[in-house]
């Protein structure tokens, strides 16, 4: 097998999942009339329950208990409290120093020992480390949001700016375009779109001002990320690397596959071949023109759907040139 199935992710366990879910509800039932007759009460139960909630969380994902780890979950109980109690709950919270004192000190120790390690990585700064920008904020954050928060400034970023950066091909890659047949209609998509946008801001305005105001930041940030996505498809091309193929479609997919693992390479398939289970498609919005036939096996791109992946379809500007220049290096391997 190319790689074994691939285990559930931690951010889906239910030791995971189920903390926020517990202080969600219990922040809900704050803004009940028996909370706001009994505020005190209200914000000794709800610190309580988040910080039992972090904690057995953390004791059920990593079966021990160490300090470190600890601390971290009581600042972020402590956090948690304060901002989702209403005005009320959180005054009479404040108002208890004594209830604060571990929250409080929990979460200067994180602050401060996160802050220190940070400034240690920054110090040993390496601008070729892919995780050159994770690494540090991970020092605060928990490492899946501190990955969340990098992807989403540099989608801003790209979308933003980059207006004229030149397509991501290393050095010894060869890139294949796959953008040309794409953008027209992405661009047409976008532009759709902030009709229709305009039309419903129009009318949500006349209904309600906030409601509009929430649908205009949503909206905007969409049309953001369109936008990042558009111009993704022109700057990270198909690569040919030294290693294998890197299939990739911009901010989408980016898989390489090692040439070992390839067992053939076609065009024009049928229809039967791309729309087989064990059959990875990801040419957007067109026909592909490619299929990459394996040897080894990829495991399931999908959790609910089992069948692992034995051809990836894709769709290119020039599949002639790519499928020559695959077939000269499958060559040059088996030679």
């Amino acid at each position: 097998m190319f790689v074994e199935l691939p285990r559930r992710p931690v951010w889906l366990s239910p030791s995971t999942i189920l903390p926020p879910i517990v202080i969600m509800v219990v922040a809900a039932m704050l803004r009940l009339p028996v909370a706001a007759a009994h505020p005190r009460a209200a914000a000794l139960a709800f610190l309580w329950i988040a910080s039992d909630a972090m904690m057995l969380g953390l004791m059920a994902r990593t079966r021990h208990l160490d300090w470190r780890g600890g601390i971290a979950a009581m600042a972020t109980a402590g956090l948690t409290v304060l901002s989702l109690s209403p005005p009320p709950v959180r005054a009479a919270l404040i108002a208890m120093p004594w209830a604060l004192a571990i929250p409080a000190a929990a979460i200067a120790i994180h602050g401060g020992r996160g802050l220190c390690r940070v400034a240690e990585r920054v110090r040993r700064w390496n601008a070729s480390d892919p995780d050159r920008w994770v690494a540090p904020l991970a020092e605060i954050l928990p490492r899946p949001l501190a990955r969340l928060a990098v992807a989403e400034a540099r989608l801003l970023h790209l979308a933003l700016f980059r207006w004229r950066a030149v397509p991501d091909i290393p050095a010894g890659a060869q890139g294949f375009a796959y953008h040309r047949h794409l953008q027209p209609m992405m661009i047409a998509l976008l532009l759709l779109s902030c009709i229709e946008i305009g039309v419903t801001h129009l009318l949500v305005a006349h209904w309600s001002r906030t409601a509009a105001l929430v649908l205009f930041v949503v909206s905007d940030v969409s049309l953001l990320y369109l936008i990042g996505l558009i111009k993704s498809l022109r700057l990270s091309p198909v690569l040919l690397t030294e290693t294998g193929v890197r299939l990739r479609a911009g901010l989408l997919v980016d898989r390489t596959i090692p040439y070992d693992a390839i067992a053939a390479a076609v065009a024009n398939p049928d229809g039967e071949t791309v729309r087989a289970l064990d059959s990875w498609n990801i040419a957007l919005l067109a026909w592909p023109n490619i299929v990459i036939r394996l040897s080894e096996p990829l495991p399931p791109r999908l959790r609910w759907r089992r069948s692992p992946v034995r051809a990836v379809a894709l769709r290119l500007d020039q599949p002639g040139p790519f499928l020559d220049a695959l077939r000269a290096r499958l060559d040059a391997e088996a030679g």
